[in-house]
């Protein structure tokens, strides 16, 4: 009797168990299938869309970046180049245009006048036109005095020569007086004169405007 009741129980228990779905059911019909493929091609394609997208924002967003540094840089550095450079005359010397004037007190002939702007580290003052004799002669305060310059006459050339190798423009400026040899130019309040170089005169001295801080104060 015991036999058959534990018999019964394991045909039962083994006949209650679920019956399997059909193979069909559990893949689906083709359809069905290709439309999931697709679906996954899809989000593939838009997840490499959005990336490259992405890429392209950053890419274009660095750019931008560099440009404008690029810019900002540029600007700066124009704005060093066009900013006028801070300058100063040493001491002694008259500030002109982008020139520094040293009129001396010593009298003396014209050869030993150029000798003399030498040890300055500077030449005879040479002048380029008429408005710049005449800023030049408001800065000497006593007419009765002429001050020499880099101008003399010169042989066989017979022209009057300035100290940089250059020659006079007669049509710019005119020297009153005699052109031969020995003669040199001088200036005054009021004149532009010829005089023998061995005539004790004073004499201007130029040198060109230095930065602040790389001159040294002359002693003079």
């Amino acid at each position: 009797m015991d036999r058959q009741v534990t018999y019964a129980d394991l045909k039962l228990s083994r006949d209650s168990s679920p019956p399997s779905l059909p193979q069909d059911v559990c893949q689906g019909p083709p359809w069905h299938r290709f439309a999931l493929k697709l679906a996954c091609t899809g989000v593939i394609l838009l997840a490499f869309t959005v990336i490259g997208l992405s890429a392209t924002v950053i890419f274009l967003r660095q750019k931008s970046s560099i440009e404008k540094s690029s810019v900002d840089v540029q600007e700066k550095r124009n704005e060093t180049t066009e900013r006028p450079i801070p300058v100063k005359c040493p001491m002694h010397w008259h500030p002109l245009q982008e020139k520094c004037l040293f009129f001396s007190r010593d009298i003396n002939t014209w050869h030993d006048g150029t000798a003399d702007c030498s040890t300055q580290e500077s030449s005879l003052l040479l002048i380029q036109d008429q408005e710049e004799l005449k800023l030049i002669q408001n800065l000497i305060d006593t007419e009765a005095i002429l001050y020499g310059i880099g101008l003399n006459f010169t042989l066989p050339q017979k022209k009057w020569k300035w100290i940089n190798g250059s020659f006079l423009n007669s049509n710019i400026l005119q020297i009153t007086g005699d052109a031969k040899e020995d003669s040199c130019a001088y200036i005054s309040q009021k004149s532009f004169v010829s005089e023998d170089c061995n005539t004790d005169n004073r004499w201007i001295c130029q040198k060109y405007l230095k930065p602040l801080g790389n001159e040294c104060p002359d002693s003079r």
